[in-house]
Parts: C-alpha cells; structure tokens; sequence
C-alpha cells in the first residue's frame, strides 16, 4: 500500500517532529484505518543517498481514514505530501 504524508501531528504553536499524519490509499474510514494500526512504514530520500527512514502506524486520527505515525528520528519539511510505503 502507498500513503500520502499530509502534516505533522501537534498543536497550532508545537509540532512534533517525529510524527505525521499519513493519508492510506483506500483507506477511507476510522474502522479501516483501525485495521492498519502496527504495520510498518517508510520513505526514502531524495537525492544521491537514498536514506530510508522507518516508522510504526501507532493509531487512527479523525474519522476520515488517517492514521498517525511514529517514525524513529525527526522528519524534515521536504517529506510533507510525499508518499510512503506501508506494509
């Protein structure tokens, strides 16, 4: 499955730099995105060194189908809107 990282999980003033919010294709609902909950994911850098950085589905956010994720050291901003792999 592929996903889309929409933003980072945190409130208006503090982000968290460790966590996104992804987008699962077709995944549209919190019961499907409840189903997701544990499996892997992971994006790869751009550029010469292509870097993976992994992360966990740690729970749903919202009713529309998008979980949080837990990836092992901080994002940065260039990863916002581009897709992962989840397995």
């Amino acid at each position: 499955m592929t996903g889309v990282i929409n933003h980072f999980r945190g409130s208006r003033r503090r982000k968290k730099g460790n966590q996104m919010i992804v987008k699962v294709d077709g995944v549209d609902s919190k019961e499907k995105a409840e189903g997701i909950v544990g499996k892997s994911v992971s994006w790869t850098t751009p550029g010469k060194e292509k870097k993976v950085i992994k992360g966990k589905v740690t729970q749903p956010h919202g009713n529309k189908g998008c979980v949080k994720v837990h990836f092992e050291k901080g994002m940065p901003g260039q990863s916002l809107g581009k897709e992962v792999k989840v397995e």
